[in-house]
């Protein structure tokens, strides 16, 4: 088989990409909860730890934002040799689970030590464990998102898989926000301190399940096209596939709105709203609504087209934005209609643009003919984690500007708590509106992935065995 002996047996490689029938409820389960750690660590890392290291223990919010982007620059190095490595060197165990288990401990230290810090914490300490966070979910996150583009080779089953994957994350986030709205209701045990200690808790116990499942219970794809083009030309066969380009683009730019209103939305609703406890429940509604909406998109999705679909969720989503600017002190329970239709829209985020990639890789198997998914997959991931790094990074960094001091939110000036609440509207605004814009225009439909698998099967029959 290639994937143990390295050998570029052409007739094996006719039948490496996916398979005939659709994967089973069981393995959708399976590979769909792999991605539970990762949606839980998201909102935590970006909105909670940041407020935390600030308001509770002293770092500045100009040296956060210089973490975050730094952490996210180290990114530059382990992406894309993630992606070679899961490309092009086969395991015993598959090129995707080994990284994946090996990606267990290193999660595993990294969570504890930032969630549970134990003071005094400097810039050194966050910079560390950030780093040592981002290395463990790139280990994770590309041999797994890559891992979702073989398992099936059809533009329908795509949207099935990235919907089982993206409505378990949910429920394991929407979950992780439910257990610290319940403990501050019930018990009256709250703050940011307190909802990290919990997800952290949750966390480490859910690591080591939900990466363990798939393994066993998913079967991986040992057939296929091993990759040998080498970087450079690789890279520009890459640069020419300009659907792959445009997806990039647009997913870039949504999840840069999205960063910028996840790192604000616990500045906002203490500083504008004057709210000091119920930032867990505004993030539970939110992605409450992300989960039910899910199963929409997927149907929405096979009846507008994927990039139709994402773009009308964008536009409307960038409306509603601006009901928030009508909100003041005391407006907190005010504002979770906007959260309600708004998670509901987002629930598109994370089923869309995830199927849509999948389906662009195989223009690159055309042209190249070989299986590159997760080098394309690194080039997603960096993407994704630039646009995680910049837009808090800007959002901190323009804060700290206007001199709106997170110690003491309800003491800032006016024009300090009108910048928060400005940057907090339209940065995520601006940015769906234009992620739109550029999706709406996006040129694989259904009709011609169908064409690119026929050439694409057309080539492999047509290889000598």
């Amino acid at each position: 088989m290639i994937a143990a002996t390295g050998t570029n047996e052409q007739a094996e490689g006719r039948s490496a990409q996916g398979r005939d029938r659709p994967l089973t409820r069981r393995e959708l389960f399976c590979y769909g909860i792999a991605d539970m750690p990762i949606q839980m660590a998201i909102v935590p890392v970006a909105a909670f730890v940041p407020n935390f290291y600030a308001a509770d223990l002293g770092v500045s919010l100009a040296a956060i934002a210089g973490i975050l982007l730094i952490a996210r620059i180290f990114d530059m190095v382990t992406d894309p040799l993630m992606g070679w490595v899961s490309d092009r060197m086969p395991t015993p165990w598959g090129r995707r689970k080994f990284w994946m288990v090996l990606s267990l401990p290193v999660l595993w230290v990294a969570i504890w030590k930032l969630f549970f810090p134990e003071p005094p914490v400097d810039e050194s300490y966050l910079l560390t464990w950030m780093i040592v966070l981002w290395t463990g979910w790139t280990m994770l996150f590309i041999p797994y998102y890559a891992w979702a583009a073989e398992l099936s080779p059809d533009y329908n089953e795509r949207t099935r898989i990235t919907g089982w994957r993206a409505w378990l994350g949910l429920a394991a986030n929407v979950g992780s926000k439910l257990v610290p709205v319940g403990a501050l209701f019930w018990f009256g045990y709250g703050g940011s301190e307190e909802t990290l200690i919990l997800i952290g808790v949750m966390m480490l116990v859910v690591l080591p399940i939900a990466i363990l499942l798939p393994v066993i219970f998913v079967p991986e794809q040992k057939v296929f096209v091993p990759s040998r083009v080498p970087l450079l030309p690789g890279l520009k066969i890459m640069w020419r596939n300009a659907p792959f380009k445009r997806l990039v683009l647009a997913f870039f730019i949504n999840t840069l709105g999205s960063s910028i209103s996840t790192a604000l939305i616990v500045f906002y609703i203490r500083g504008v709203l004057q709210d000091e406890q119920n930032s867990i429940l505004q993030l539970s509604v939110f992605y409450g609504f992300n989960l039910i909406g899910v199963p929409f998109w997927m149907k929405c999705s096979g009846v507008l087209g994927k990039h139709r679909a994402w773009s009308v969720s964008l536009m409307i989503f960038g409306v509603l934005m601006l009901g928030y600017l009508l909100l003041g002190p005391g407006d907190f329970y005010w504002m979770l209609p906007i959260t309600a239709v708004t998670g509901f829209l987002g629930g598109s985020f994370a089923v869309i643009p995830n199927s849509m990639k999948a389906d662009v890789i195989d223009i690159d198997r055309l042209e190249s003919g070989e299986d590159r998914t997760a080098w394309f997959f690194a080039v997603w991931s960096f993407a994704s984690k630039m646009a995680l790094a910049i837009g808090p990074a800007m959002a901190l960094g323009v804060l700290a500007m206007i001199g709106y001091d997170s110690t003491q939110p309800t003491a800032n000036t006016e024009a300090a708590t009108n910048g928060l609440k400005y940057l907090f509207v339209f940065g995520p605004a601006l940015g769906f509106f234009l992620c739109g814009l550029i999706a709406w225009g996006y040129p694989l439909t259904e009709a011609k992935h169908r064409e690119v698998r026929r050439a694409l099967e057309l080539q492999r029959s047509a290889a000598p065995a």
